[in-house]
């Protein structure tokens, strides 16, 4: 399989289950109604799912990873 195509099956791996967290969370312990929730969900997330991606070094495709609670970039093997 392509890193590329690892990268975005970990982005959704790491995305979905977080959203589908705070989305509960917020329709549940919120007053928002309609669009709001979803609304406020995707944005949550954005913030908080680790974000994969492929790239180029030395000829060599790579795997990496940037998380918010994560200090720098990390290689994924």
């Amino acid at each position: 399989m392509k890193k590329s195509t690892k990268a975005l099956l970990y982005n959704f791996l790491g995305f979905a289950p977080i959203f589908m967290l705070t989305y509960f969370l917020v329709q549940h312990y919120t007053n928002l109604t309609g669009f709001w929730v979803p609304a406020t969900s995707f944005m949550v997330t954005l913030l908080l799912s680790p974000k994969f991606q492929a790239g180029k070094v030395y000829g060599e495709e790579k795997l990496f990873m940037r998380w918010l609670f994560i200090k720098g970039v990390k290689e994924i093997k």
